[in-house]
């Protein structure tokens, strides 16, 4: 059964209202022309495909084959990325040029987010050294030897900047939200570097308006440690340390709201006890609007009913 509630907690998360825009594309970003859209589409000829063919260079020979899933990719979400001005030999080596592709080149370095931006001022920004000393102190670090990197949450072929670009923190929120769901809700892959078995709906029992919560607030602000020099915490804190306190969130304590990535729900809010600040819901320091107006409404009643009984007395008295 609790499988079952993790599946339905994790469907109703991937296609809540505007899973289609997801993230902030910009409208002509799959219209973007590289320059080596010629050399990389002989790599999206196969890695675009479950079922790919292809032709031996050396002998003509055609040879069919089936695409690891992992390996398979989109086109559009490429050209979308934050690495669609490279081509694909800029990471992966010149080998791969030749098909079928050696040994030599399947064994050879995989680039990672250090090997190009680690100490360059152009991506200082970004941070990316106190990225990796973070990371290396998160839980995920743990899984290094299961071939858990970077990748595992960024891939280079689709990742691109939400956090700081995106003006709607709802998509922004759920973009985020999908890279965790990419593992702990998806029980193949997890299961590549966990032998837990996937309990969501399990761990956040104790969370109420568990979809609402997670169309509204990711991931890494209850589970990730704050790091002031971070817009987005990598140091991914064990299960038992997860944040628990609503106090620390549902507050009008800045410091508290302020790695805080929210999206207000939609519709009227005239029900919500809470108030609303900079999208974050406040505990208990507002009334209820309707409320207000019912007691009020019953207290003028009480009082004309009243007026009017001392009236007719006055009345009687004279008469």
């Amino acid at each position: 059964m609790s499988y079952l509630k993790s599946f339905l907690l994790i469907m109703a998360i991937l296609f809540l209202p505007g899973r289609l825009n997801a993230v902030d594309t910009p409208q002509d970003a799959v219209k973007y022309v590289s320059p080596f859209a010629k050399e990389n589409e002989r790599c999206f000829t196969c890695h675009s495909v479950k079922n790919y063919l292809y032709t031996d260079e050396s002998d003509s020979k055609i040879y069919k084959g089936s695409m690891d899933q992992e390996e398979i990719l989109v086109r559009d979400e490429f050209y979308s990325s934050n690495h669609k001005s490279l081509s694909c030999t800029d990471c992966h080596s010149s080998q791969f040029r030749s098909f079928p592709h050696s040994e030599d080149a399947k064994a050879g370095k995989d680039f990672y987010c250090l090997d190009c931006h680690g100490g360059d001022p152009a991506y200082a920004v970004f941070n990316f050294e106190t990225i990796d000393s973070e990371f290396r102190r998160s839980v995920h670090s743990r899984l290094e030897e299961k071939g858990f990197t970077c990748w595992q949450c960024h891939d280079p072929h689709e990742y691109r900047l939400v956090a700081r670009k995106s003006e709607n923190p709802k998509a922004a929120v759920k973009y985020n939200n999908d890279i965790c769901l990419g593992c702990h809700g998806d029980f193949e892959r997890f299961s590549r570097y966990s032998e837990d078995k996937i309990k969501i709906s399990k761990v956040h029992k104790w969370l109420p308006h568990q979809e609402t919560h997670f169309a509204s607030v990711r991931c890494i602000d209850c589970h990730g440690r704050e790091n002031e020099k971070l817009l987005v915490a990598h140091y991914v804190m064990p299960e038992e340390a997860a944040l628990r306190d609503c106090k620390k969130c549902h507050t009008e304590d800045d410091n508290a709201m302020a790695s805080l990535l929210v999206a207000k729900p939609s519709g009227n809010n005239g029900g919500d006890s809470n108030a609303w600040i900079n999208g974050l819901s406040i505990i208990g320091p507002n009334r209820n609007k309707n409320l207000d107006n019912m007691l009020l409404t019953f207290f003028a009643a009480v009082i004309a009913i009243m007026g009017i009984h001392i009236l007719f007395r006055f009345i009687c008295k004279k008469i």
